[in-house]
């Protein structure tokens, strides 16, 4: 088991664990230039292609060339599979979801380019899923040093304890489905390139915009679940968008 004791009373009460440097190195290296790539790809739109969307005007008009995400971004690029089940996360993952078989979904990429780029602002990821399951574990990879300045992760700590799901709504000249909290609850996870973040689906997060004129900040988000979880949307073996990770 790669968790202790502690570790698993930190998730269970706090619902997070924060895993700073985990991915180094030439390894780390790699996968931003595979991002990098997409990065580029995405300068090229003048509106959103499948896949691929844009940074929006405040009347909801895309901003050309500005990549916001891409969405089933190991659809897309298969190489960042290999980041899904790089066995440092997914060794961790398996004790948290509690069972050797793990597959990986609605997997995505945000760039957060400098001077405004955006990712997500207050919600809970299992809003989208359709559920309230606490076996549904969200992973946030942070490829590049992430803080205040550049839009890091924001929690708010126990907030997936009671399993609710909050109201969401959607908000003009923005991406997604969003909830409002007590902001005094919160904390910044501010972390260096090659960190990982593994969080409750039901726990409240966000992130601020990315106000640094001249750093990104790429991450990934998924979300690991055993695999005898079949979510109605994400169906095992009938959604592009999931991927098996550990087979035990």
């Amino acid at each position: 088991m790669m968790l202790n004791a502690e570790q698993l009373e930190q998730f269970s009460l706090q619902g997070y664990l924060i895993f700073e440097s985990l991915i180094i190195g030439q390894r780390l290296e790699w996968y931003v230039s595979v991002f990098d790539e997409l990065v580029e790809r995405g300068r090229e739109l003048h509106e959103p292609a499948p896949h691929f969307s844009l940074e929006l005007n405040a009347d909801g008009s895309p901003r050309p060339g500005l990549l916001h995400k891409v969405q089933g971004v190991c659809v897309v690029e298969p190489r960042v599979v290999e980041l899904a089940r790089e066995p440092a996360i997914v060794k961790r993952v398996v004790p948290l979801v509690g069972h050797q078989e793990v597959d990986v979904f609605g997997t995505k990429f945000f760039p957060k380019l400098a001077g405004g780029g955006t990712s997500t602002h207050w919600h809970q990821d299992n809003y989208y899923f359709g559920t309230d399951s606490d076996r549904v574990v969200s992973c946030g990879i942070y490829l590049q040093d992430a803080d205040q300045g550049n839009g890091c992760l924001r929690i708010v700590p126990g907030s997936h304890r009671d399993g609710q799901i909050v109201e969401h709504r959607n908000e003009p000249g923005m991406h997604g489905s969003w909830t409002d909290v007590d902001e005094d609850s919160a904390i910044d996870v501010e972390v260096p390139g090659g960190s990982v973040v593994l969080f409750s689906a039901n726990l409240l997060h966000g992130t601020a915009d990315n106000e640094d004129p001249e750093r990104t900040r790429f991450s990934t988000a998924w979300h690991y679940v055993p695999g005898d979880v079949d979510l109605e949307s994400f169906p095992q073996g009938g959604y592009e968008d999931r991927f098996t990770v550990h087979s035990g």
